[in-house]
């Protein structure tokens, strides 16, 4: 029986969503604090939604206290203590530069040949989000393509769109790639190295038409051109800023995930493995750093000139700027170059600020607070009067601060990048879908997919397929659409065979769904597209939409295809 509580509570989760997709922005005084922007959006739309149906009686302190603590094996807090603890060590290692180095590797292996580069970015890009996920991946790629499509003049949209798809649709080989893998492997109770299994075929799958699909679309000369215009020798070693944390970083984490993996048949919570992990390089970090900072490696905080050491230049910036004036000096195309770069410079092409710092800046307003100001490296923040409330006691905390950033630069800079926004995201998440369930919405999806597929396993792989991608984009993203559709499949009640068929069938959804028609499918859509726009890059929702469509059309039909013959031969 639908009640009107339940069409209140209907009505608000997609409300929420819809302010999820499109923020809302407005300017508010207040008391004291004065002038401020006020946002509607991923971080304040679903804790408003669930504030007024507590208000309004559609849910409890049950469904709220269900959403933090779970049900049905799916523990929020476990997820997310797990996810927070596998991004620290990815961050850390992404702050020593091997991903940047990488990055320089393959492109002088690719040389001068566009067609040959495109791939191995492709290749390089996804054997990388194999392991850590793909928010490293597009931090630092992202940054990457960016200086390497202007300072070669190629146009930047095939080669971010091709990094974007490789990214995420290989978050879904390992469990740990994406939060929602682990929702999968939770609300299902799949093993880790199970679910590694059931994925790597439609991966693979998934993986070879993304690629064949963007070289179709992308076969036009201006996309990918045969031959690049410059072609500087870059130096892997500048960008590595630390040697010693990247080969330590990689063990400790290759270690931790092979650990997980033996540890899960014996049914050890996933948490209480990676956690402990963290811990440990979280110890290495500030030991190492206190070694460097007390012998000289890394400069001295200088009191008299504190932004010395945030004024660094970004080495990725330096690095470019060599080879394409070795390239210029070889080839005498300086007057052309010196052109590109004059164009770029209102785009901030070679920006003065620390890449990590524009990354902190960025980290905070995809996932900060709701009431905040904008503030970018390049732009003033929103005009307000000046805080009277104990100005030295700030002075002098900003300056502690600065000493220990300088002292503690790893952990310093890695700390504003972790997606603690994700916490209060996902548990609201968590408490909607909740509150779905407690008014009954999610019986009557369930009945209705059992009605659509006749509790048939091929129907049910294609409804929960289509529909996941789907979903991702009208549902608060991936994370939304897949914790109300394990809900959904749940509660129907299948046989194990299909509910199992269901899980992969989603696994492989909400991470291909990722590439799809609206940003905020995804957070890391949306840090993505805040990254473009620091660096003056405008890639709008259309093109985006339009760019995204084949890709996901392809994977979506092989991908569902793959699992359908996977289970067909397994059950």
């Amino acid at each position: 029986m639908i009640t009107r509580y339940a069409i209140v509570t209907l009505v608000l989760f997609f409300l929420s969503t819809i302010f999820v997709i499109q923020s809302l922005s407005f300017h508010v005084s207040l008391p004291l604090i004065g002038k401020r922007k006020v946002t509607i959006g991923l971080m304040t739309a679903p804790i408003m939604a669930i504030a007024i149906l507590w208000a309004s009686q559609c849910l409890g302190a049950t469904q709220i206290r269900n959403g933090i603590v779970g049900t049905d094996n799916i523990k929020p807090y476990n997820i997310l203590i797990l996810f927070i603890s596998l991004a620290y060590m990815a961050i850390t290692l992404d702050v020593t530069g091997i991903l940047q180095a990488a990055a320089f590797w393959v492109s002088n292996k690719g040389g001068s040949s566009g067609r040959k580069l495109y791939f191995y970015f492709y290749l390089l890009l996804t054997i990388i989000s194999m392991i850590v996920g793909n928010d490293p991946v597009i931090l630092s790629g992202t940054v990457f393509l960016v200086y390497y499509t202007a300072a070669t003049g190629l146009d930047p949209d095939a080669w971010l769109i091709s990094e974007f798809a490789a990214a995420n649709t290989a978050s879904m080989v390992l469990f740990v790639g994406n939060p929602t893998n682990v929702v999968i492997c939770e609300g299902f109770r799949i093993n880790n190295a199970a679910f590694t299994a059931y994925t790597i075929l439609p991966f693979v799958a998934c993986s070879i038409a993304c690629y064949l699909v963007l070289m179709l679309q992308y076969r036009d000369e201006k996309h990918v051109p045969r031959k690049l215009k410059v072609s500087g020798h870059l130096n892997p070693r500048e960008v590595l800023r630390d040697p010693v944390s990247a080969i330590f970083g990689s063990i400790w984490l290759a270690i931790c995930l092979i650990v997980v993996i033996v540890l899960s048949f014996f049914h050890v919570d996933v948490w209480k493995v990676v956690l402990p992990f963290a811990g440990g390089k979280f110890i290495f970090d500030i030991c190492w750093d206190h070694y460097r900072y007390s012998t000289g490696k890394i400069p001295k905080f200088n009191e008299t000139k504190p932004d010395d050491v945030e004024s660094v230049d970004d080495p990725m910036a330096t690095a470019f700027r060599r080879a394409m004036s070795d390239d210029m000096r070889r080839n005498n195309t300086a007057t052309t170059f010196n052109s590109a770069i004059q164009h770029h410079d209102t785009l901030d092409f070679f920006p003065q600020s620390n890449t990590d710092d524009s990354a902190k800046t960025l980290t905070n307003n995809v996932l900060g607070n709701g009431l905040q100001r904008y503030e970018s490296p390049r732009q003033s923040p929103v005009s307000s009067p000046p805080s009277k409330l104990i100005p030295k006691l700030r002075l002098r905390l900003s300056l502690e601060h600065k000493k220990l950033a300088a002292h503690f630069p790893t952990f310093f800079t890695a700390l504003p990048r972790l997606p603690f926004g994700l916490i209060p995201f996902a548990f609201s998440q968590f408490i909607l879908i909740e509150a779905l369930e407690h008014q009954g919405w999610i019986n009557i999806f369930s009945r209705w997919l059992v009605i659509a597929s006749n509790r048939q396993m091929m129907p049910v792989i294609w409804l929960v397929g289509v529909f996941g991608v789907i979903l991702c984009n009208i549902s608060g993203t991936n994370i939304g659409a897949t914790i109300l559709l394990t809900k959904i499949i749940r509660a129907s009640a299948f046989e194990e065979s299909t509910a199992r068929a269901a899980a992969v069938s989603l696994a492989v959804a909400s991470n291909i769904g990722a590439v799809s028609f609206t940003f905020s499918a995804s957070l890391a859509g949306l840090l993505w597209i805040a990254i473009l726009k620091d660096k003056g890059i405008t890639i709008k929702q259309w093109k985006f939409a339009m760019w995204n469509a084949l890709p996901l059309f392809a994977m979506t039909g092989v991908g569902l295809g793959v699992v359908s013959a996977m289970m067909a031969v397994l059950y």
